[in-house]
Protein backbone atom coordinates (compact mmCIF):
# COMPACT_ATOMS: atom_id res chain seq x y z
CA UNK A 1 0.00 0.00 0.00
CA UNK A 2 3.14 2.48 0.79
CA UNK A 3 4.14 2.08 -3.07
CA UNK A 4 0.51 3.03 -4.51
CA UNK A 5 -0.32 5.61 -2.08
CA UNK A 6 3.45 7.68 -2.51
CA UNK A 7 2.93 7.13 -5.97
CA UNK A 8 -0.29 9.31 -5.50
CA UNK A 9 1.59 12.07 -3.91
CA UNK A 10 1.21 11.28 -0.33
CA UNK A 11 3.94 11.34 1.90
CA UNK A 12 4.63 7.85 3.57
CA UNK A 13 5.50 9.36 7.36
CA UNK A 14 4.82 5.94 9.20
CA UNK A 15 4.43 2.23 9.04
CA UNK A 16 3.53 -0.55 11.31
CA UNK A 17 4.00 -4.34 11.07
CA UNK A 18 4.63 -7.05 13.99
CA UNK A 19 7.01 -9.22 11.73
CA UNK A 20 10.79 -8.42 11.48
CA UNK A 21 11.41 -9.17 8.09
CA UNK A 22 8.24 -7.19 6.72
CA UNK A 23 9.32 -4.12 8.61
CA UNK A 24 13.13 -4.46 7.76
CA UNK A 25 12.19 -4.85 4.18
CA UNK A 26 9.98 -1.72 4.57
CA UNK A 27 12.82 0.18 6.35
CA UNK A 28 14.95 -0.68 3.03
CA UNK A 29 12.35 0.56 0.50
CA UNK A 30 11.26 3.78 2.45
CA UNK A 31 14.41 4.83 4.56
CA UNK A 32 12.70 8.34 4.74
CA UNK A 33 9.74 6.15 6.82
CA UNK A 34 9.21 5.97 10.29
CA UNK A 35 8.50 1.92 10.55
CA UNK A 36 8.02 0.59 13.67
CA UNK A 37 7.87 -3.49 14.07
CA UNK A 38 5.61 -3.74 17.03
CA UNK A 39 1.79 -5.56 17.61
CA UNK A 40 -0.75 -3.12 16.59
CA UNK A 41 -2.57 -4.04 20.00
CA UNK A 42 0.45 -2.16 21.80
CA UNK A 43 0.76 0.89 19.90
CA UNK A 44 -1.49 4.17 20.30
CA UNK A 45 -2.57 6.88 17.82
CA UNK A 46 -0.23 9.27 20.64
CA UNK A 47 3.25 6.86 20.17
CA UNK A 48 2.78 6.80 16.54
CA UNK A 49 2.34 10.77 16.50
CA UNK A 50 5.61 11.25 18.65
CA UNK A 51 7.71 8.47 16.67
CA UNK A 52 6.87 9.58 13.47
CA UNK A 53 6.90 13.68 14.26
CA UNK A 54 3.68 14.03 13.67
CA UNK A 55 2.80 16.14 16.98
CA UNK A 56 -0.22 18.84 15.80
CA UNK A 57 -0.07 17.45 12.46
CA UNK A 58 -3.37 17.08 10.64
CA UNK A 59 -3.10 13.44 9.31
CA UNK A 60 -4.66 12.94 5.79
CA UNK A 61 -4.82 9.50 6.08
CA UNK A 62 -4.57 6.27 7.71
CA UNK A 63 -4.16 2.91 5.61
CA UNK A 64 -4.33 -0.66 6.90
CA UNK A 65 -4.44 -4.33 6.07
CA UNK A 66 -5.05 -6.22 8.73
CA UNK A 67 -4.61 -9.83 8.93
CA UNK A 68 -6.85 -11.53 6.04
CA UNK A 69 -6.29 -15.22 6.99
CA UNK A 70 -9.60 -15.52 9.16
CA UNK A 71 -11.96 -14.29 6.55
CA UNK A 72 -10.42 -16.10 3.47
CA UNK A 73 -12.20 -17.92 1.09
CA UNK A 74 -9.47 -19.64 -0.15
CA UNK A 75 -8.33 -20.70 3.40
CA UNK A 76 -10.51 -22.48 6.69
CA UNK A 77 -12.21 -19.15 7.31
CA UNK A 78 -12.30 -19.09 10.65
CA UNK A 79 -15.09 -16.52 12.32
CA UNK A 80 -13.62 -17.03 15.12
CA UNK A 81 -10.04 -16.68 14.61
CA UNK A 82 -8.62 -14.01 17.34
CA UNK A 83 -6.38 -12.16 14.29
CA UNK A 84 -10.14 -11.07 13.23
CA UNK A 85 -10.26 -8.76 16.10
CA UNK A 86 -7.34 -7.02 14.74
CA UNK A 87 -9.74 -4.81 12.33
CA UNK A 88 -11.18 -3.21 15.57
CA UNK A 89 -7.59 -2.24 16.32
CA UNK A 90 -7.43 -0.59 12.92
CA UNK A 91 -10.41 1.17 14.20
CA UNK A 92 -8.91 2.50 17.55
CA UNK A 93 -6.29 3.97 15.38
CA UNK A 94 -8.01 5.69 13.51
CA UNK A 95 -10.58 7.48 16.23
CA UNK A 96 -6.74 7.95 18.20
CA UNK A 97 -5.01 9.62 15.15
CA UNK A 98 -7.84 10.72 13.92
CA UNK A 99 -7.14 11.40 9.81
CA UNK A 100 -9.18 13.13 7.31
CA UNK A 101 -9.88 9.58 5.40
CA UNK A 102 -8.92 6.24 6.19
CA UNK A 103 -8.67 2.74 3.54
CA UNK A 104 -8.34 -0.28 5.34
CA UNK A 105 -7.93 -3.89 2.67
CA UNK A 106 -9.12 -6.80 3.70
CA UNK A 107 -10.00 -10.42 1.07
CA UNK A 108 -13.24 -10.15 -0.38
CA UNK A 109 -14.41 -12.72 2.45
CA UNK A 110 -14.82 -9.79 4.64
CA UNK A 111 -18.23 -9.17 2.87
CA UNK A 112 -19.71 -13.06 3.27
CA UNK A 113 -23.00 -13.33 5.63
CA UNK A 114 -21.28 -14.55 8.40
CA UNK A 115 -19.00 -11.76 8.95
CA UNK A 116 -22.27 -9.28 8.63
CA UNK A 117 -22.00 -8.72 12.10
CA UNK A 118 -18.05 -8.26 12.79
CA UNK A 119 -18.25 -5.53 9.93
CA UNK A 120 -21.30 -3.64 11.63
CA UNK A 121 -19.57 -3.62 14.49
CA UNK A 122 -16.41 -2.46 12.88
CA UNK A 123 -18.40 0.48 11.37
CA UNK A 124 -20.43 1.65 14.43
CA UNK A 125 -16.86 2.26 16.36
CA UNK A 126 -16.27 4.73 13.94
CA UNK A 127 -19.56 5.86 12.96
CA UNK A 128 -19.73 6.43 17.14
CA UNK A 129 -16.87 8.38 16.40
CA UNK A 130 -17.42 10.74 13.47
CA UNK A 131 -16.25 9.04 10.73
CA UNK A 132 -18.61 7.66 7.86
CA UNK A 133 -17.83 4.82 5.50
CA UNK A 134 -18.57 4.80 2.42
CA UNK A 135 -21.27 2.34 1.03
CA UNK A 136 -21.81 -0.38 -0.63
CA UNK A 137 -18.18 -1.33 0.02
CA UNK A 138 -16.49 -2.95 -3.25
CA UNK A 139 -14.67 -6.03 -3.84
CA UNK A 140 -12.05 -4.70 -6.45
CA UNK A 141 -10.50 -6.85 -9.03
CA UNK A 142 -6.44 -5.83 -9.39
CA UNK A 143 -6.84 -7.08 -13.16
CA UNK A 144 -9.30 -4.07 -13.35
CA UNK A 145 -6.84 -1.49 -12.51
CA UNK A 146 -3.48 -2.76 -14.49
CA UNK A 147 -2.24 -5.38 -12.67
CA UNK A 148 -1.78 -8.61 -14.80
CA UNK A 149 -3.18 -10.67 -12.14
CA UNK A 150 -6.40 -11.92 -10.91
CA UNK A 151 -7.02 -10.68 -7.35
CA UNK A 152 -9.87 -9.19 -6.07
CA UNK A 153 -10.41 -7.85 -2.19
CA UNK A 154 -12.16 -5.38 -0.39
CA UNK A 155 -11.45 -1.91 0.54
CA UNK A 156 -13.49 -0.24 3.12
CA UNK A 157 -13.13 3.27 2.51
CA UNK A 158 -14.27 6.14 4.68
CA UNK A 159 -14.08 9.74 5.84
CA UNK A 160 -14.56 12.73 8.73
CA UNK A 161 -17.89 13.79 8.72
CA UNK A 162 -18.83 17.51 6.50
CA UNK A 163 -15.67 16.19 4.31
CA UNK A 164 -16.35 15.13 0.87
CA UNK A 165 -16.59 11.36 0.17
CA UNK A 166 -14.36 9.53 -1.92
CA UNK A 167 -15.29 7.29 -4.60
CA UNK A 168 -14.21 3.84 -5.68
CA UNK A 169 -12.26 3.69 -8.75
CA UNK A 170 -13.17 2.95 -12.06
CA UNK A 171 -11.93 -0.01 -13.53
CA UNK A 172 -10.09 0.40 -16.95
CA UNK A 173 -11.18 -1.26 -20.55
CA UNK A 174 -7.93 -2.39 -20.95
CA UNK A 175 -6.02 -5.38 -19.57
CA UNK A 176 -2.12 -5.76 -19.13
CA UNK A 177 -1.15 -9.50 -20.03
CA UNK A 178 1.76 -11.79 -18.43
CA UNK A 179 3.44 -11.54 -21.43
CA UNK A 180 3.82 -7.80 -21.26
CA UNK A 181 4.75 -8.12 -17.69
CA UNK A 182 7.45 -10.41 -17.99
CA UNK A 183 8.82 -10.91 -21.94
CA UNK A 184 11.92 -8.60 -21.33
CA UNK A 185 13.11 -10.94 -18.51
CA UNK A 186 13.67 -14.00 -20.52
CA UNK A 187 16.90 -12.94 -21.62
CA UNK A 188 17.73 -13.51 -18.04
CA UNK A 189 17.36 -17.23 -18.53
CA UNK A 190 20.59 -17.69 -19.63
CA UNK A 191 22.54 -14.73 -17.65
CA UNK A 192 25.00 -15.26 -14.95
CA UNK A 193 23.42 -14.19 -11.92
CA UNK A 194 25.35 -11.89 -9.26
CA UNK A 195 25.31 -12.99 -5.43
CA UNK A 196 22.28 -15.92 -6.50
CA UNK A 197 20.26 -13.97 -7.64
CA UNK A 198 20.63 -9.95 -8.71
CA UNK A 199 21.35 -9.12 -12.39
CA UNK A 200 23.29 -6.22 -13.68
CA UNK A 201 22.47 -6.59 -17.88
CA UNK A 202 20.63 -5.24 -20.27
CA UNK A 203 16.80 -6.18 -20.57
CA UNK A 204 14.84 -6.75 -23.52
CA UNK A 205 12.70 -4.96 -25.59
CA UNK A 206 9.85 -3.98 -22.75
CA UNK A 207 6.36 -3.26 -22.45
CA UNK A 208 4.82 0.16 -21.65
CA UNK A 209 3.97 -1.78 -18.52
CA UNK A 210 7.72 -3.12 -18.49
CA UNK A 211 9.41 0.40 -18.96
CA UNK A 212 6.88 1.82 -16.39
CA UNK A 213 8.19 -0.62 -13.58
CA UNK A 214 11.98 -0.19 -15.16
CA UNK A 215 12.67 3.03 -13.90
CA UNK A 216 9.96 5.79 -14.70
CA UNK A 217 8.47 5.84 -11.19
CA UNK A 218 11.33 4.43 -9.54
CA UNK A 219 13.22 6.97 -7.51
CA UNK A 220 16.09 4.83 -5.91
CA UNK A 221 17.20 3.15 -9.33
CA UNK A 222 16.11 2.37 -13.09
CA UNK A 223 16.71 -0.73 -15.47
CA UNK A 224 20.60 0.09 -15.76
CA UNK A 225 21.92 -1.19 -12.05
CA UNK A 226 20.98 -4.42 -10.32
CA UNK A 227 17.86 -5.63 -10.56
CA UNK A 228 17.13 -8.41 -7.40
CA UNK A 229 14.82 -11.31 -7.03
CA UNK A 230 16.15 -13.76 -10.42
CA UNK A 231 17.56 -16.81 -8.12
CA UNK A 232 15.50 -20.08 -10.19
CA UNK A 233 14.15 -23.13 -8.16
CA UNK A 234 16.13 -26.28 -9.19
CA UNK A 235 13.28 -28.55 -10.05
CA UNK A 236 14.33 -32.10 -10.58
CA UNK A 237 14.53 -33.39 -13.87
CA UNK A 238 11.25 -35.41 -13.78
CA UNK A 239 9.55 -32.68 -12.41
CA UNK A 240 10.86 -30.42 -15.95
CA UNK A 241 9.57 -33.30 -17.86
CA UNK A 242 6.02 -33.05 -16.07
CA UNK A 243 5.81 -28.97 -16.27
CA UNK A 244 6.84 -29.13 -20.51
CA UNK A 245 4.01 -31.08 -21.22
CA UNK A 246 1.81 -28.53 -18.87
CA UNK A 247 -0.16 -26.19 -22.01
CA UNK A 248 -0.50 -22.36 -21.12
CA UNK A 249 -3.81 -22.12 -19.02
CA UNK A 250 -3.32 -25.76 -18.02
CA UNK A 251 -2.65 -27.28 -14.66
CA UNK A 252 0.62 -30.04 -13.68
CA UNK A 253 -1.32 -32.97 -12.50
CA UNK A 254 0.89 -33.48 -9.55
CA UNK A 255 1.70 -30.00 -7.66
CA UNK A 256 -1.13 -28.54 -9.71
CA UNK A 257 0.63 -25.39 -10.11
CA UNK A 258 -0.77 -23.25 -12.57
CA UNK A 259 0.98 -22.46 -16.29
CA UNK A 260 0.86 -19.26 -17.10
CA UNK A 261 -0.75 -18.00 -20.31
CA UNK A 262 1.29 -14.90 -22.14
CA UNK A 263 -2.10 -14.02 -23.33
CA UNK A 264 -4.03 -13.75 -20.32
CA UNK A 265 -3.61 -12.64 -16.52
CA UNK A 266 -1.71 -15.00 -13.88
CA UNK A 267 -4.12 -16.57 -11.76
CA UNK A 268 -3.85 -14.92 -7.92
CA UNK A 269 -0.26 -14.96 -6.24
CA UNK A 270 -0.79 -16.61 -3.01
CA UNK A 271 1.57 -15.99 0.16
CA UNK A 272 1.92 -19.53 1.64
CA UNK A 273 1.33 -20.03 5.65
CA UNK A 274 3.57 -18.82 8.30
CA UNK A 275 5.51 -20.61 11.11
CA UNK A 276 2.28 -21.08 13.09
CA UNK A 277 0.76 -23.20 10.43
CA UNK A 278 3.98 -25.13 9.17
CA UNK A 279 5.53 -22.79 7.29
CA UNK A 280 4.58 -23.75 3.74
CA UNK A 281 5.19 -22.14 0.42
CA UNK A 282 2.11 -21.79 -1.63
CA UNK A 283 1.72 -23.00 -5.05
CA UNK A 284 3.61 -20.74 -7.98
CA UNK A 285 2.60 -20.38 -11.59
CA UNK A 286 4.45 -22.21 -14.13
CA UNK A 287 6.81 -19.90 -16.74
CA UNK A 288 4.99 -19.74 -20.12
CA UNK A 289 7.85 -20.63 -21.79
CA UNK A 290 10.27 -22.20 -19.27
CA UNK A 291 9.51 -25.73 -17.26
CA UNK A 292 10.17 -23.93 -14.10
CA UNK A 293 8.07 -21.69 -11.41
CA UNK A 294 8.42 -18.18 -11.92
CA UNK A 295 11.34 -16.77 -10.10
CA UNK A 296 10.35 -13.79 -7.64
CA UNK A 297 11.05 -10.19 -9.65
CA UNK A 298 9.00 -12.45 -12.04
CA UNK A 299 6.14 -12.84 -9.26
CA UNK A 300 7.02 -9.03 -8.33
CA UNK A 301 6.31 -7.90 -11.72
CA UNK A 302 3.10 -9.58 -11.99
CA UNK A 303 2.37 -7.61 -8.48
CA UNK A 304 3.33 -4.62 -10.14
CA UNK A 305 5.78 -3.68 -8.18
CA UNK A 306 9.01 -1.53 -9.74
CA UNK A 307 12.21 -3.23 -10.59
CA UNK A 308 14.27 -0.87 -7.71
CA UNK A 309 12.07 -2.75 -5.21
CA UNK A 310 13.65 -5.05 -2.99
CA UNK A 311 12.59 -8.57 -1.19
CA UNK A 312 13.78 -10.13 1.32
CA UNK A 313 16.90 -12.50 0.59
CA UNK A 314 15.25 -15.69 1.02
CA UNK A 315 12.85 -16.96 -1.28
CA UNK A 316 10.26 -18.19 1.29
CA UNK A 317 9.87 -14.93 2.74
CA UNK A 318 9.87 -13.02 -0.94
CA UNK A 319 7.21 -14.79 -2.07
CA UNK A 320 5.44 -14.63 0.91
CA UNK A 321 5.72 -10.25 0.56
CA UNK A 322 4.67 -10.41 -2.64
CA UNK A 323 1.64 -12.91 -1.52
CA UNK A 324 0.96 -10.53 1.29
CA UNK A 325 1.38 -7.22 -0.57
CA UNK A 326 -1.40 -5.20 -2.17
CA UNK A 327 -0.64 -4.61 -6.03
CA UNK A 328 1.18 -1.21 -6.27
CA UNK A 329 -1.11 -0.11 -9.13
CA UNK A 330 -4.21 -0.95 -7.30
CA UNK A 331 -3.21 0.79 -4.52
CA UNK A 332 -2.39 3.47 -6.35
CA UNK A 333 -5.98 3.48 -8.04
CA UNK A 334 -7.50 4.01 -4.45
CA UNK A 335 -5.30 6.18 -3.19
CA UNK A 336 -5.49 8.47 -6.41
CA UNK A 337 -9.39 8.75 -5.70
CA UNK A 338 -8.72 10.09 -2.20
CA UNK A 339 -6.35 12.33 -3.29
CA UNK A 340 -9.31 13.87 -5.73
CA UNK A 341 -11.53 13.54 -2.79
CA UNK A 342 -9.31 15.54 -0.56
CA UNK A 343 -8.81 18.40 -3.27
CA UNK A 344 -12.58 18.33 -4.37
CA UNK A 345 -13.24 19.70 -0.12
CA UNK A 346 -10.43 22.42 -0.14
Amino acid sequence: MSLGFERAGFAVRAAVDASEINTAVHERNFPDTTTMCQRVEAVTGVALRKAAHLDGTDISVVVGGPPCQGFSIGGKGRPRDRRNRLIFEFARLVVELQPRYFVMENVAGLLQPRYSRTLERFTQVLRDNGYVTVTPMRILNAADYGVPQRRKRVFILGHREGLTAPRYPVPSDARITVGEAIDDLRCVEQAELVDGDCYAGRLGRPSMYARELRGRHGRRGSCTGRVTGFGRTDHTMQTVLRFQRVKPGGVDAVSRFIRLDRAGVAPTLRAGTGFENGRFMAPRPIHPDYPRCICLREAARLQSFPDWFQFHETKWHGFMQVGNSVPPALAYAVADEIRRAMMDGD
